[in-house]
């Protein structure tokens, strides 16, 4: 017999498909949050810090959540989609919080576990995981930020050393990072290096007045002839396709990250219909709302169902390709995008106040639609994908 009830939340039983231990995962991430972030965030946001963050990130530790889909090394070695679904907790709080999580655990943990050597491994991944060591990642560059292999970081060999100079922009956690993954020009190409935050020659000044993604820390990078030794090279990091491989594993969670802005800004909206009343009925009975709402839920699931497709074919035997990960980061954070808009305009004037998730919703998405990957670099590595021609070269 099918179901006399239907659940406005997940009309396609998608949560029915998640195991005893991603359930665990999903409520023991929400109810930290509800708990403890969720009654500041606005305030952090309308501020513009997140004072707490080495608490956090203590806390995150102990939830395991820092590198979860690690395995060794104090990391969790949790399934894709256990990863996929705390994601979303997170950005339904709020996006800055599943930024901090993603820079600490699927760049700057992912670089040094993939490409690192045992002893870099060793010295940094344990302290990451637990919280005790918060990493960055130095990629984007002031003028070369969809173009990795233009970057003008350098770095010179001298002696047994190596020598490092140049700057990076837009870097979360960087003027917190006890340890920076660092990517350079040499002579033999495109490196990446594991530097000390308190090597001398190394600043990061914060990047303010920001008007998204405000409840995060954002920094440069001034990489001032920064002496390092030979063993602070990523010994298995050759070429540009290192860092993209890095950049492909934190997209993976930004397409699951969205869903949670996008669900938060849904059920506002719902909320919100349902008890507002305009010429005598609440807004949920008029059809042009019903028309929003109806849309915003589709979109929504099409999203969940295309993060969970993904993390089906992250953890098989074959693989996810990165026009995968391009697709579903594009549509995503797109449709997220567009549902923040549609429930602010449901919520009419109140839709700005930060008294609901909305607008700090849409206004941090406006920094997700863009890092990682603009739109339309995302559009052109599907275009490619799909008809063998590489458009932006």
């Amino acid at each position: 017999m099918p179901s006399t009830t239907l659940d406005p939340v997940d009309p396609l039983g998608l949560e029915s498909l998640l195991t005893d231990t991603e359930r665990a995962v999903r409520d023991t991430v929400r109810h930290y949050l509800d708990d403890r972030v969720e009654p500041h965030i606005a305030g952090w946001f309308e501020q513009g810090e997140l004072p707490t963050l080495a608490a956090l990130a203590r806390d995150f530790g102990e939830l395991g959540l820092l590198g979860m889909h690690l395995d060794g090394y104090g990391c969790a070695g949790m399934s894709a989609l256990a990863y996929g679904v705390a994601c979303r907790e997170l950005e339904a709080c709020d996006s800055g919080l599943r930024s901090f999580v993603s820079v600490q655990g699927s760049l700057a943990m992912f670089a040094i576990h993939r490409f690192g050597s045992e002893e870099q491994k060793d010295q940094w991944l344990p302290r990451m995981a637990a919280g005790e060591a918060i990493g960055c990642f130095g990629l984007t560059e002031p003028d070369h930020g969809s173009d990795p292999s233009s970057m003008r970081t350098r770095a010179r060999r001298e002696g047994g050393d190596w020598i490092l100079d140049g700057r990076k922009t837009w870097i979360t956690n960087g003027s917190v990072a006890a340890v920076a993954v660092v990517w350079a020009r040499t002579d033999d190409g495109i490196r990446g290096f594991v530097v000390p935050t308190d090597t001398p020659g190394f600043s990061a000044p914060e990047i303010k007045h920001k008007m998204s993604l405000r409840a995060s820390v954002t920094s440069e990078l001034v990489l001032d002839s920064i002496r390092l030794p030979a063993s602070a090279t990523l010994p298995r990091a050759h070429g540009v396709s290192a860092p993209l491989t890095c950049l492909n594993e934190a997209r993976y969670g930004i397409v699951w990250g969205a869903t949670g802005a996008a669900r938060s800004a849904w059920r506002t909206a719902a909320d919100y219909a349902a008890r507002r009343e305009q010429f005598g009925k609440p807004l949920a009975a008029f059809q042009l709302t019903q028309q929003k709402l109806v849309d915003m839920a589709l979109e929504l699931h099409k999203a969940t169902m295309t993060a969970m497709r993904l993390a089906d074919l992250k953890d098989s035997a074959e693989g996810v390709h990165p026009a995968q990960i391009s697709l579903g980061k594009l549509n995503n954070v797109r449709e997220a995008l567009e549902i923040c808009r549609t429930a602010r305009t449901i919520l009419g004037a109140n839709g700005i106040s930060l008294e609901f998730p909305v607008i700090r919703h849409m206004n941090n998405l406006e920094s997700v639609l863009t890092y990682e990957g603009t739109s339309e670099m995302h559009t052109l590595a599907l275009g490619q994908a799909l008809t063998g021609h590489a458009a932006f070269r």
